[in-house]
């Protein structure tokens, strides 16, 4: 098969030359979160860690104490090596404080988005049986709502205490008990996927596959004690605590930014951010902020980078954030079941910047094979497989696990892809997001690299819609650049044959709308928009064939 397996070797971490800033990344099997987190401490404590907008700095000595302080208070309570603890909170200074504590004890987290709704919350809650569920004490409503789901819940099962942080969260508590050494190989995590296009499937990870994707941002963002990194990206998300790792492998400060708006890019800019991440939809919202500063004044002075994953950017994207800041993208590549598997480097060219998305992190392996199993030649697309580090120990639906895997041991991740020689991984698309027209395979994805590329398109998602004499249509839902001069469909036809895009591809039906749904990591539920345009919903603009 097409497999790129880096080998081992200097990564450039900690060494001058490289621009490493790490005391030691390599050599993470065998350890756990929290004593990287401990050592950091110990190394740092006067040294600024953290601070939400509009906070103050907190020091990694005084996120020492409160962590200290706060498993205190969860041992207290009950909580234990194992004890299963779900926490729906916001990204800020007390969520990190949570999930360093909860690491301390040995507990198995559960992050939970904010967005989750009650029917999410009941579906997770009795997977995967928390003792304790921990929920944003400043929003009322959403604190009785996960009492009512958990309360619910537990009449089918074991009872589910409910703490509303902030308001039942005091910071006391008995010492814990002495807990044996911790390990990275024990299943401390239950993430859960976006669930964009199905229910959310639970995902165990262990610390081994935290601290290596951690690890990676380190090694190929050549992170450094100075860098000032902009947390954008949910806490809650598998990438979350992942830069959490990497903030306690290299000791440089985070802002914390609950909610992303303009006055959040406002906070970046004031924080003087180095590393601005995290996708497409947060760079083209830099840029439309730098568009809107007066000529000569650049909205992040010093930013290095900005790393982010999200397939199907435009391949214009990065010359234009290279034009604006000076400094561009660099892709990542991964899945809730195995994080930051694939990323680029500082030094990659503009064009692997601009259409892949990296190579294969230290750790982990790539293949990529054809729909038969067989040998996917080097340049031909099949579907990217996985294994390594990042790997999850499987899904909580033990059902899930065994569809996931092959029989020796590779992650099937549904997404389509092409290895070069140089084993840069280029993402074509998704197996189940190929529009079937006449018989004939459509990359939605590569229909929205063109059409992103338009000068009156600020944002589309291409769909596949039933079609009586096709089998399915090319739908194109576009948020325009001008609301008052938006594209018509001939005009996005046009693009495409410019492009040299085969007419088999070209959309067929038009949408304009004022924004793309997302969710909280930034991917379109492309199946709110299908069920919204299915037949007999909103308004089509079509185009004869």
């Amino acid at each position: 098969m097409d497999e790129f397996d880096p080998v081992g070797g200097s990564s450039g971490v900690g060494d001058p030359a490289g621009g490493g800033g790490s005391d030691e990344v390599s050599g993470l099997g065998e350890i756990s979160l929290a004593s990287v987190f401990d050592r950091r401490v110990r190394i740092s404590p006067g040294v600024p860690a953290v601070r939400d907008v509009g906070g103050e700095p907190v020091t990694w000595g005084e996120l020492g104490d409160r962590v200290t302080a706060l498993a205190a208070d969860l041992a207290s309570r009950g909580v234990r090596p194992a004890t299963v603890v779900s926490w729906q909170l916001p990204t800020s200074v007390e969520a990190i404080v949570l999930l360093l504590a909860l690491c301390r004890l040995e507990a198995t987290q559960n992050p939970l988005l904010p967005v989750y709704g009650d029917r999410e919350l009941d579906f997770i809650l009795r997977q995967a049986r928390p003792a304790l569920l921990i929920v944003d004490g400043a929003d009322p409503a959403r604190t009785a709502a996960a009492r009512r789901v958990a309360a619910a819940v537990a009449r089918d099962g074991a009872p589910i205490d409910v703490l509303a942080w902030g308001e039942d969260s005091s910071g006391q508590g008995a010492p814990p008990a002495p807990l044996a050494p911790p390990t990275g190989t024990a299943g401390r995590w239950y993430f859960y996927t976006s669930g964009t296009t199905s229910a959310p499937k639970g995902v165990v990870h262990t610390d081994r596959a935290v601290l290596a994707a951690g690890r990676t941002l380190v090694e190929r963002l050549g992170l450094r004690p100075d860098d000032r990194y902009g947390a954008v990206f949910p806490l809650c998300h598998v990438g979350g605590p992942a830069w959490q790792v990497a903030a306690m492998l290299v000791g440089f400060e985070t802002l914390c930014v609950a909610r992303f708006t303009d006055e959040a890019i406002t906070a970046l800019h004031d924080f003087d951010v180095t590393i601005a991440g995290a996708g497409p939809p947060f760079f083209l919202a830099y840029l439309a902020a730098q568009r809107a500063l007066p000529a000569g004044r650049r909205l992040f002075p010093r930013v290095r980078a900005f790393p982010g994953g999200g397939t199907g950017r435009p391949h214009d994207l990065d010359a234009r954030m290279v034009a604006a800041f000076g400094a561009g993208i660099v892709p990542t590549y991964g899945l809730t079941e195995a994080p930051i598997v694939c990323m680029g480097r500082l030094g990659d060219s503009p064009a692997q910047r601009a259409t892949t998305e990296g190579i294969a992190a230290p750790t982990a392996r790539l293949r990529v094979t054809a729909a038969d199993g067989a040998a996917a030649p080097a340049g031909s697309d099949g579907e990217i497989q996985i294994r390594g580090d990042h790997l999850m120990l499987g899904y909580l639906d033990s059902e899930l696990t065994a569809a996931a895997m092959t029989p020796d041991g590779w992650l099937r991740t549904g997404d389509l892809g092409r290895l070069d020689a140089a084993g840069y991984l280029t993402v074509t698309g998704r197996i189940k997001d190929v529009i079937i027209r006449n018989m004939e395979n459509v990359s939605a994805v590569e229909v929205e690299q063109v059409l992103a590329t338009h000068p009156d398109v600020a944002d589309v998602s291409v769909i596949g819609l039933p079609d009586e004499r096709t089998g399915e249509r090319v739908c194109a839902v576009v948020v325009p650049t001008a609301a008052g001069a938006p594209p018509g469909l001939a005009d996005l036809t046009d693009w495409c044959a410019q492009a040299g895009l085969m007419k088999q591809k070209w959309p067929e039906q038009l949408e304009l709308v004022a924004e793309l749904p997302r969710n909280p990591v930034g991917k379109v539920t492309k199946a709110q928009l299908r069920e919204r345009y299915l037949p007999g919903g909103g308004a089509a603009t079509a185009a004869p064939r």
